[in-house]
Formats: structure tokens, C-alpha cells, sequence
């Protein structure tokens, strides 16, 4: 064996102990390492996947708000993977009621290539500082007799690691397995997380023959129940990303079936070729309360950071690793890994989005509890303008006279007009509530306690049997 194999085998195994340690090789694990790795810290980021599929991961492939994205990997490092920048509305087709409704989509928003942008987060992140161990699967991890995390053990390349650090950045996405491992009962950290609060999805990447006439739009389509969607993104006239899901809640759909039913359904999709399949599990639910720990830190999906409605994530996902390597920075800094120096964390996310996102989880509530054929024809009858407001700010502006007009529209479906009014108010509630959110960890549970009142509130009036 040579001095270079015998160098590269030690570093496989045994004992590491950087200043921090980040899994999973995501937008937000690769957001956090970039914003600690640059002030000179020491990052390993941790990835399951071989060098060559990292970044390879199941996604809908539509980025919103590119436009605003933090500036610790450079935009120009990502545009490459910017396949379609001309998409500027939804198209929400309704089949129960023979229409298509126009929604427009604020900001700037693009269909990419996920894996080549995967690839070029990984590479921003490296470009920044960060040492990136591939072929890694954590296994455990490690805890202080106080409480605090203290690094992971994990098996790279065949070989059993041990990884010590100040910090641990949880970025391995939904259902993460260190979440289980953690032992947080000392801590605000929200162990209120179960399987029905996410969404099982699949996609296909697809290549059509001639370009399709909706190259300009995401395209979205209810499945025959309420709670689950296809979609059809167009990364460029030619090629599609296809796809659907449905929420856990639900009795399990047979996926890749469904998906080939309906495009066999489509004229566009004759003589269509796959070249790309993939499935994931990814969060339709609320924010987590609190995603810190002493020496721990959630992000991205592994805390809950999706637009439950749209499944949309990637750009919550990158703020949410940046306002906690920001945090973690001040951690390294004053020594202090604690719940309190990683609290304003929390406080960022849930007042850049998180509380926007809250408001929407009582619309995905809804969803579970009414009839698909009456939504569908709400749906139909309500301007795309109201539709888009309530996608992108959290809330919906049903006035007297947008009332007066879906009434007269929706062919009867006049309860499902009340209660989505009497959803909105119990939204807007919510969302009053979460932009109140606690600056201390201490605050916590009378917050929660308020939270839990409104959400009864919500369960009443949707119908719907209690999420949380």
C-alpha cells in the first residue's frame, strides 16, 4: 500500500473532531456549512451518498424566490442548473369541473436541474471552506452526561468513524434519524412529530418529442382525493419533471401506477422517454416549535421547513442554513453551544416564513376533511389572484364580494365557501400567534399553550380530526 492509500485509509476511521459536523448534503446542510466553513471553522459535512450521486434527490424541481436567495454560495454558482427561467404562473387543472384556472406566481421563481444544482451546492459549500465525507452513514449519536451533543459515530467507506464536534447540524431531512437518536427531553426541541405529518411522493424526469404547450407553467392537478396532487413542471419545452404525492394521512396510493395512468391520459406524453426515477418522504406540517438543542440543530426538512400546501422547500431550506450557521458561528465563538445562543435561530425562521407556513398547515388541515368534488369546485369558482395570495402569504382575503361571486359560480357548493371563511379567520389566528413567537426558550410553553388553544379552535371548525 502506498503513503497516499495508507493516508487517504486513516482518515476512514477511527476518531475526528472538528469544529462542527453537518449531515446530510442538502441545500440546508450545505447552506450551514458554507456560512461557518467561510469565517475559518473547521466543517465536515457528512453524506450517505457516493461523491457522484450526492446531490441527487427526489424534488419537484421548482425554485422559488431565486431571486432572493443568501449570498453565502454566489447565485451565478447556482445558475447553471436554472434550465427554465420563463415560468411565471400555475396551472391548476380541475377535471371534476371541465376547467384550468390561471394562478400567478410573485417573485421570480425557475424549474432547475435538481442534481446539477445539488452538485453546485455541494461545490459552493466546498468553495467555501467545507470538507465533505461521502460514502458516510451516520449510525448514532454521541451525548454529554448534561444533555449536550457532542458529535456522531458513523460507518464511511466500510469503516466505523467516530465524529467529535461543538455542533451537530441535523440537514438529513425528513424523518431524520438522528432526531431519534437524541435524547431531548431537557431541552424545547419538538419531539411532537409522527409520519402522517408528511407527504409520500415520486417523480419522473421526462423527455416528450415536441415542446409542450405549457412550457411557461407549473402545472398542477388534484388526484381523486383531496389530499394529493400531481404535478408537471417543465425544466425546459422538451423536458418534465412529473410527478405526485399524497399526505400520510391518507390511505396509501400506488404511486408509480397512478402517475403512469394519468400519463398515458396525456396526448403530450405519447412516445414519452424516462430517463430519471426517484421517491422521497418530505414535511407537510407546521414548523417545528423549536428545532435547538444544546450542541444540536435542525434544519431544512428535518425541521419541518416546507410550504405544506405546495411541498415547496428549497428556498426556506437555504435561509434556514444560513440563520443557523450564523448561530452556530456565535456558539464557536463564546464557547456557549446552548438552547439560548441557538434561539434567535428560531426566532428568524419563524419571522422570515415559519409563521407564514403555520398559517398554510390549517389549509392543508382543511383538505383532509372535504369532500374532493366540492373543493375542486370552490377551487374552480375563486379568482387565481385569491389562490396565488393564499399559496404565497399565508392567508386568504375572502371579502364579501369574492363571497358573493363563488357562490354564484360554484354551482352550489356554498358550505365549502363558509368553512374556508371560517378557515381563513382561524389561519389568520395563527398566523397573529406564530408572529409573536418567544425570544426565550423559557416563553415556550405558554406559547404553545395559547398555539394549542387555536388549534382546537381549528379542528372545530374544519372538521378535521387533530394533526398534532
Amino acid at each position: 500500500m502506498s503513503l497516499q492509500e495508507q493516508s487517504a485509509d486513516a482518515t476512514t476511521a477511527g476518531t475526528q473532531s472538528p469544529d462542527v459536523v453537518v449531515v446530510g448534503a442538502g441545500t440546508a446542510g450545505c447552506y450551514a456549512a458554507a456560512t461557518v466553513a467561510r469565517e475559518g471553522y473547521d466543517v465536515v459535512v457528512l453524506e450517505r451518498k457516493t461523491e457522484e450521486e450526492a446531490g441527487h434527490i427526489a424534488c419537484g424541481d421548482a425554485l422559488k424566490g431565486a431571486d432572493a436567495f443568501p449570498d453565502v454560495i454566489p447565485k451565478s454558482q447556482l445558475e447553471p442548473a436554472f434550465t427554465n427561467t420563463d415560468v411565471d404562473h400555475g396551472r391548476f387543472e380541475i377535471p371534476q369541473e371541465e376547467t384550468v384556472l390561471e394562478i400567478p406566481v410573485p417573485g421570480e421563481l425557475a424549474v432547475i436541474d435538481r442534481w446539477e444544482y445539488g452538485r453546485r451546492i455541494i461545490e459552493g459549500a466546498g468553495n467555501a471552506g467545507a470538507d465533505f465525507h461521502y460514502d458516510t452513514v451516520v449510525q448514532d449519536v454521541r451525548q454529554a452526561d448534561d444533555g449536550r451533543v457532542t458529535g456522531v459515530t458513523a460507518i464511511r467507506k466500510g469503516e466505523p468513524v467516530t465524529y467529535e464536534a461543538d455542533v451537530v447540524v441535523d440537514g438529513a431531512g425528513s424523518l431524520s434519524l438522528l432526531q431519534d437518536k437524541v435524547d431531548f427531553a431537557d431541552s424545547t426541541f419538538d419531539t411532537n412529530v409522527n409520519y402522517t405529518h408528511f407527504c409520500s411522493a415520486y417523480r419522473e424526469i421526462i423527455h416528450v418529442e415536441e415542446p409542450v404547450e405549457w412550457s411557461d407553467a407549473l402545472v398542477f392537478k388534484p388526484t381523486e382525493r383531496a389530499a394529493g396532487y400531481l404535478w408537471y413542471f417543465p425544466r425546459t419545452e422538451t423536458e418534465i419533471n412529473a410527478g405526485l404525492g399524497f399526505q400520510m394521512t391518507e390511505e396509501p396510493m400506488k404511486l408509480v401506477e397512478d402517475l403512469k395512468r394519468d400519463l398515458r391520459e396525456r396526448p403530450e406524453f405519447a412516445g414519452a422517454r424516462v430517463e430519471d426515477k426517484l421517491g422521497a418522504a418530505l414535511p407537510t406540517r407546521r414548523p417545528y416549535d423549536s428545532a435547538v438543542h444544546p450542541g444540536f440543530v435542525a434544519v431544512g426538512d428535518a425541521a419541518g421547513h416546507v410550504n405544506p400546501t405546495t411541498g415547496g422547500g428549497i428556498a426556506g431550506a437555504a435561509y434556514a442554513g444560513s440563520y443557523a450557521g450564523e448561530q452556530v458561528i456565535e456558539a464557536l465563538e463564546t464557547g456557549d453551544p446552548s438552547e439560548e445562543t441557538f434561539w434567535r435561530y428560531n426566532e428568524r425562521v419563524m419571522n422570515h416564513y415559519g409563521a407564514r407556513y403555520a398559517a398554510l398547515d390549517v389549509y392543508n388541515i382543511l383538505s383532509t376533511a372535504v369532500d374532493v368534488d366540492d373543493l375542486m369546485g370552490l377551487l374552480a369558482a375563486m379568482p387565481g389572484d385569491k389562490l396565488a395570495e393564499a399559496l404565497y402569504s399565508g392567508s386568504t382575503d375572502i371579502g364579501l364580494k369574492l363571497k358573493l361571486e363563488a357562490l354564484l359560480k360554484s354551482r352550489g357548493h356554498w358550505g365549502t365557501i363558509w368553512n374556508l371563511y371560517q378557515t381563513k379567520r382561524r389561519a389568520d389566528e395563527i398566523l397573529a400567534h406564530y408572529e409573536a413567537y418567544p425570544s426565550s426558550p423559557t416563553d415556550l410553553p405558554a406559547w404553545q399553550a395559547e398555539r394549542d388553544r387555536l388549534m382546537e379552535a381549528v379542528y372545530e371548525t374544519t372538521g378535521a380530526d387533530p394533526k398534532y
